[in-house]
């Protein structure tokens, strides 16, 4: 079954060049391609994608907000981001908007048909300098000194949590507890939900500064 994948870019350049780069990777169909994220929502539900590569420079609208609104009615569609920019304040935005992953422009043509790999095993794809940064952002964090909040996490949850934390993949953490690829997933979306995350990467800091696992 092949991988459907919509491309949100203003340059026609860039959203044909994805679309070439991506037609030499196996298992990958082109669900659609938009100039704009005006219709974000509407263009979702109509070209029905598994993965979507969204720029951050939009006109109207920005990327980020079009995620954050994508996400809202359609959790589970991965979101990959694909931008020139990797400042911080721009690349904790659109994780926190619930993009799954943060990739380079100049490093599409070597990372791209991997990071899509990833995200479909439940990894967040980065580029190296993006990934650093997060890294560095959560090492920064202050330490919760407050009682911790119970959201009532039940066993399960706090250690398909733990192996969040650790960066394994969904793949990966159904291989270590012995459960289905499916149950990880839905277990995970039940810990979004009781932390009132939209992103792995909230999620993790969340349970770090908490204290969870």
């Amino acid at each position: 079954m092949s991988i459907r994948i919509a491309i949100f870019d203003d340059n026609k350049n860039i959203r044909d060049s994805i679309t070439l780069l991506l037609q030499t990777v196996p298992g990958v169909e082109i669900a659609g391609s938009f100039s704009h994220v005006l219709d974000c929502v509407a263009d979702v539900r109509n070209s029905r994608p598994d993965i979507i590569l969204m720029d951050i420079e939009m006109p109207g609208m920005s990327g980020i907000e079009a995620v954050r609104l994508i996400k809202q009615s359609f959790p589970d569609v991965q979101i990959l981001m694909q931008t020139v920019f990797e400042d911080d304040e721009r690349v904790f935005a659109a994780i926190c908007a619930g993009a799954s992953g943060y990739i380079l422009k100049n490093h599409l043509d070597s990372l791209l048909a991997d990071a899509i790999a990833a995200l479909q095993y439940g990894g967040a794809p980065m580029s190296p300098s993006i990934a650093r940064k997060v890294l560095e952002k959560l090492q920064q964090m202050p330490v919760q000194t407050a009682p911790a909040v119970d959201y009532r996490l039940s066993p399960r949850e706090k250690e398909v949590l733990a192996c969040i934390v650790e960066g394994l993949s969904y793949k990966m953490i159904a291989d270590r507890l012995k459960i289905g690829y499916e149950t990880v997933r839905s277990h995970v979306k039940k810990i979004y939900e009781k932390l009132h995350v939209a992103s792995l990467t909230e999620a993790v800091a969340k349970a770090i500064n908490q204290k969870l696992v």
